[in-house]
């Protein structure tokens, strides 16, 4: 199954900088817009932005440039022992606070055909050309892959209670107030121990596919040119950030749906009752509050003309009409494949929804409100987030879930580790 190892990783020199790094740490790259772009280039002359998403035209080969020349001035040092790392985020979000635990390790590439990393969700297929550019450039993992696995036992989990009370290596918050902490693991016995949690394990991409198959067209490129390579080549594997789904601070946001052109009649109301119980709510909180209530159950607000609608869908009700047979139960279970299945298609008679045309996703149930308001959107569909269990099911079953199903908080911070991946960088470990 899926394998992973310790690294050397490069990072910041704490001698030089201090172990707070928040002005050298970044969003991920496609998490940064040039507003954003040019406060990271204002914030430090060694921000990391300057790597991943330099805003010069030739970037890639200011990204390699740079890259060399930081190591060769001491911004960047490698770790003397290989380590797998603990990446821990602590965040408050909706009133509530919480932990992230994370370990960055080397995972072992495999293609999706292989079954042993598994796609979550649908995507447009091929690698991103603009991530293999950076990749041919750099020959570095800049920023990790996410993933999640299964540590029911906490076996994992007890060897990060124990390396969360030494200092941490580095630290850092962020411009959404998300405080960031990293320890190396380098016990042989821990890293051991974790090696035959996750080891024996299928995975599934939590976040990032796109930059996943990627990582894999690379390997195939790296391959090739290398002619006699060996499976301890560094570039067979990727730098990757695992988190196990019985984390209690693995959070996973709602993404609401709006209906651009679209919005339901007096009929397809109707028509929604032989299937959802339907109550009146006169307010944004008490959509939230009714959400909540129905948390475990299939519920959904609509929002349209002023009004919010309260759907839950009935015990009694025989939705399999609307269902493909080839569907296993699990992604049935799906809010999003209700919703689409169900209302947009089988009663609104909606066909492909084109995002940004048809369709459009807001994380914030203040803010799809807002856009129906103001006539940016005819309809909004307020929603709970999937579960994480769903998310491991649906993908071991070999089924994608619809795009924007899942929307993983907070995002994986860029700049604590790197793993170079040049064809002289083997990753021997005993």
């Amino acid at each position: 199954m899926v394998e992973i190892r310790p690294f050397r990783a490069y990072r910041y020199n704490t001698e030089k900088f201090g172990e707070d790094l928040s002005n050298l740490i970044t969003q991920p790259y496609d998490k940064i817009d040039a507003k954003m772009q040019e406060e990271y280039y204002r914030r430090h002359e060694y921000n990391y932005v300057k790597l991943i998403l330099p805003k010069e035209e030739n970037r890639y080969e200011i990204a390699a440039k740079r890259l060399k020349e930081w190591k060769e001035k001491g911004v960047f040092v490698r770790d003397e022992e290989p380590a797998i790392y603990l990446y821990v985020q602590r965040f408050s979000i909706l009133g509530k606070e919480y932990e992230r635990r994370a370990i960055i390790a080397a995972m072992r590439l495999h293609p999706f055909e292989e079954k042993i990393v598994l796609p979550h969700e649908k995507t447009h297929k091929g690698p991103k050309e603009d991530r293999l550019r950076m990749l041919r450039a750099t020959k570095t993992n800049l920023e990790p892959g996410f993933v999640l696995y299964s540590d029911p036992e906490g076996k994992v989990r007890k060897i990060m209670d124990k390396i969360m009370k030494e200092k941490p290596l580095a630290y850092g918050k962020d411009d959404y107030g998300v405080e960031n902490y990293l320890w190396a693991i380098t016990d042989k016995d821990d890293i051991a121990a974790i090696k035959e949690v996750i080891d024996p394990q299928q995975v599934v991409i939590a976040d990032g596919h796109h930059r996943y198959e990627t990582a894999v067209y690379f390997r195939d490129e790296m391959r090739k040119a290398v002619g006699n390579y060996s499976e301890d080549h560094a570039f067979n594997f990727r730098m990757t950030a695992m988190v196990s789904i019985e984390d209690p601070g693995l959070v996973i946001l709602p993404t609401h749906r709006l209906l651009l052109k679209e919005k339901l009649t007096e009929e397809q109301l109707n028509e929604i009752k032989k299937y959802f119980d339907v109550d009146g709510i006169h307010s944004s909180e008490m959509a939230k509050e009714f959400l909540e209530e129905n948390k475990d159950r299939h519920a959904f607000v609509i929002y349209q003309d002023g009004k919010y609608y309260g759907l839950v869908l009935k015990d009694s009700a025989d939705i399999s009409e609307f269902m493909k047979e080839e569907w296993s139960e699990d992604y049935r279970n799906l809010d999003a494949v209700i919703l689409h299945s169900v209302i947009f298609s089988g009663i609104m008679g909606l066909g492909d929804l084109k995002i940004d045309e048809d369709i459009a996703y807001e994380r914030w149930i203040e803010d799809a409100v807002a856009k129906v308001d103001s006539g940016e959107a005819k309809m909004a569909v307020l929603i709970n987030p999937t579960k994480a269990s769903q998310v491991l099911a649906v993908a071991r079953n070999g089924e994608r879930m619809p795009q924007k199903t899942t929307d993983f908080y907070p995002k994986m911070l860029s700049g604590f580790t790197m793993m170079p991946i040049g064809p002289e960088e083997l990753l021997r470990y005993d």
